[in-house]
């Protein structure tokens, strides 16, 4: 299976696209370089992590996209708190970042010996 099939990195691409279109505006480049730096990484290192050779390589990408994803929650988190995202946009990004999270951790599980 290729990872460009499975919906935990669709949804990780569309959702670090939202971010991307959402805080383009934003001035403050430090905070949106980082989040969607981190945002980025999610489905990237799925995709890494399916390109590996070995169980192991995939899985420790896994657990890095799984970092990353707590980054990205964090910062949306703080976004909301400072005005820089809506808290309707954040709410909803949270809760889309918890299914992946889901999804993210049900993978890494496939991955044990």
């Amino acid at each position: 299976m290729s990872y460009e099939d499975l919906d935990v990195w669709k949804r990780a691409c569309r959702l670090s696209c939202e971010v991307y279109t959402v805080l383009s505006r934003c001035r403050d480049f430090g905070f949106r370089d980082q989040i969607t730096r981190s945002s980025l990484s999610i489905p990237s290192n799925i995709a890494e992590g399916f390109e590996r050779g070995s169980l192991k390589e995939k899985r420790q990408f896994l657990y890095y996209a799984k970092g990353s994803l707590a980054e990205l929650k964090t910062q949306v988190y703080i976004g909301q708190r400072i005005g820089y995202i809506h808290t309707e946009r954040g709410c909803d990004w949270r809760k889309e970042l918890d299914e992946i999270q889901k999804m993210l951790a049900a993978l890494v599980k496939s991955t044990e010996p």
